[in-house]
């Protein structure tokens, strides 16, 4: 009894310490220190939290690959894991696979449709796998021919088009596999601070090429070959990973054709967005394969650390040797850290790959994968875990595969048989909330609380993120690629297909964002069974208890104001229905609370 009665005392002391200092702080200096105190109350709250919640674990097995911490608060996917210089106010574009560094595939400005409607289709010389890119008014198209385009967001008109090479036919390549031909496969990326559009592509020799286009133009401006000596031969390996970009340097990650035809490793190799000096790489040290090919590619955090995952090897039978895992790397490519499922074995020898998908970074310094096993892991980014070392595990049922989307705490994963919402609850605990209607499968995004995703077949859906239910939805007309993927950016989305790029109207809607407040969104622990979130003219956070009426002596609520975290602890008797939290415009808590005939207990 003294503990509970101890907790909201300690927990008050903190928030009543900050509240009262933060006028001070916008007095001073408004402008330049108000994300900064919204920052330190995020941060004691967590902080105290996690000390009187979160209980030890027992350690756990580690592997041989050495370890190397990183600050916890180092990583925040913030504006600065997007591509070099990207501004907050440019954040209407799509510079890269997903959005942004971290893959979280979300704009948070963007309207909740009624109806879909097309816009246009532009046929172009090759199909299209890779995401398209937005900047600006321009759609940047990757295809199978071997061709970067950009077309006219508004018409879909041609603006101009850049061909690489000749196109590799699967058939000169004694392998079997599923994209014939082969052109530039994995999604570009964009960098605002040269102004170049990134991409690699296949061409006859075959051989890869890293290229470097201007946006504006379509001249190339950078082309070198990206086949590192260890990559022999260049035939065997398929550039299918979404490039990435990290302080001047473009990231490319090789794994190898559908059908295996030769003995390849999971590599990936970077270069100066210049072209010039030498190219570094790191390979993975399996006996054969354990390709880096998950459609979403590397995931980069602000300080440049890179993640990705390896797949099976099938004929294992020593030691662990990175396959089925999740990898953080140094700027340079150095190993620092990893991770492997305890089952990593079965996985390889079941072609049960974890890296169907490459990883998802979170807010609070976490790190989400989910592979074909049909399990999702929740890591620790500055500690991976080793084998079995993670921070939590949960069955998604479904195979995943593809890229996921995440908002805050949600996570979006793409499964065979429908998509699933997964929460990062209190505690640092996953569950899978909805699951959506089978056909939906391939990787989602999300726009303001809608997310979109699609079917082979080329339909185009539009769902509550909130429920799973589908708002609208449309018929392309076109076959879609295996790991299809759509884009969004000011009021359309854009899907590449089977023949080009089709573009469709988000009509009938309204922007989820009042105008001077955040994006937010949030959910309750157990007891509770209900929240809505109103940002009008303040934020505030509604509750409904469940309907077993249980009493909790403790609960919480994780709150997110566009990529900040902030847990709020309650100790309390409360049933029925109340109005728990309010926010003003730049985040500040103000007490109101109401509660029944039993009163309230303590706010924290």
């Amino acid at each position: 009894m003294f503990d509970l009665l101890l907790i909201p005392a300690l927990v008050s002391t903190s928030v009543v310490f900050v509240l009262t200092r933060l006028p001070w702080i916008i007095h001073q200096q408004a402008h330049v220190f108000r994300q900064r105190a919204l920052r330190l109350v995020g941060i004691l709250l967590l902080a105290v939290l996690a000390s009187c919640y979160l209980a030890q674990s027992a350690p756990l097995p580690r592997s041989r690959v050495p370890s190397r911490r990183v600050p916890l608060l180092s990583f925040s996917p913030d504006a600065s894991s997007l591509p070099a210089l990207q501004s907050r106010e440019q954040s209407s574009d799509w510079p890269t696979y997903h959005h942004d560094n971290a893959r979280t595939g979300y704009l948070a400005n963007e309207p909740d449709p009624k109806r879909l409607v097309h816009a246009w289709t532009a046929q172009l010389d090759g199909a299209v796998y890779a995401e398209p890119l937005v900047i600006g008014e321009r759609v940047i198209a990757a295809t199978e021919g071997d061709s970067l385009y950009s077309l006219d967001a508004r018409t879909g008109r041609v603006q101009w088009r850049t061909n690489i090479g000749h196109p590799v036919p699967l058939s000169t390549l004694s392998c079997g596999g599923t994209i014939d031909v082969l052109g530039i496969t994995g999604t570009p990326v964009y960098d605002p601070a040269s102004r170049l559009v990134f991409a690699v592509a296949e061409v006859s020799g075959p051989k890869h090429l890293l290229v470097g286009v201007d946006v504006n133009t379509g001249k190339l401006r950078v082309k070198r070959q990206v086949d590192v000596p260890h990559m022999n031969p260049p035939r065997i390996y398929l550039q299918r990973p979404a490039l990435a970009l990290s302080h001047g340097m473009v990231y490319i990650a090789f794994g190898g054709l559908a059908d295996d035809c030769g003995t390849y490793h999971g590599t990936i190799v970077t270069s100066q967005t210049d072209g010039q000096g030498p190219l570094l790489s790191y390979q993975a040290p399996t006996r054969d394969s354990g390709g880096i090919w998950g459609p979403s590619g590397p995931a980069i955090d602000q300080d440049g650390q890179v993640y990705v995952s390896t797949g099976n090897e099938d004929h294992i039978s020593g030691n662990w040797d990175l396959s089925n895992a999740v990898l953080r790397l140094s700027p340079d490519l150095q190993l620092e850290d990893s991770f492997a499922p305890t089952q990593w074995r079965e996985e390889d020898t079941g072609d049960q790959d974890l890296g169907s998908m490459g990883p998802s970074l979170l807010p609070g310094g976490l790190v989400f994968i989910a592979g074909k096993a049909g399990l999702g892991y929740l890591l620790h980014a500055n500690d991976l875990g080793g084998i079995g070392g993670q921070a939590a595990v949960v069955s998604v049922s479904g195979l995943a595969q593809g890229g996921t989307a995440t908002v805050g705490s949600q996570i979006f994963v793409p499964c065979f048989d429908g998509l699933r919402r997964v929460l990062d609850a209190p505690g640092t605990k996953l569950a899978v909330d909805w699951h959506a209607a089978n056909q939906i499968t391939l990787p989602p995004i999300v726009g303001g609380h809608t997310l979109y995703s699609l079917d082979l077949g080329g339909t185009l859906y539009a769902l509550d993120t909130g429920t799973g239910l589908v708002r609208a939805q449309l018929s392309l007309g076109i076959a879609v690629s295996h790991f299809a993927t759509p884009t969004i950016s000011r009021g359309r989305v854009f899907v590449g297909t089977y023949k080009g790029v089709s573009a469709v109207t988000l009509a009938g809607g309204t922007n989820p964002k009042a105008p001077g407040n955040p994006p937010c969104n949030g959910y309750l622990a157990y007891p509770f069974e209900k929240m809505t979130i109103s940002s009008s003219p303040s934020i505030s956070i509604l509750a409904k208890w469940n309907s077993m009426k249980e009493e909790a002596r403790a609960f919480s609520v994780i709150y997110y104001c566009g990529r900040m975290r902030i847990t709020i602890g309650f100790y309390t008797l409360l049933r029925e229905q109340y109005q728990i939290a309010n926010y003003d415009t730049v985040g500040r808590v103000s007490p109101n609370i109401y509660g029944d005939k039993q009163g309230f207990a303590k706010y924290l």
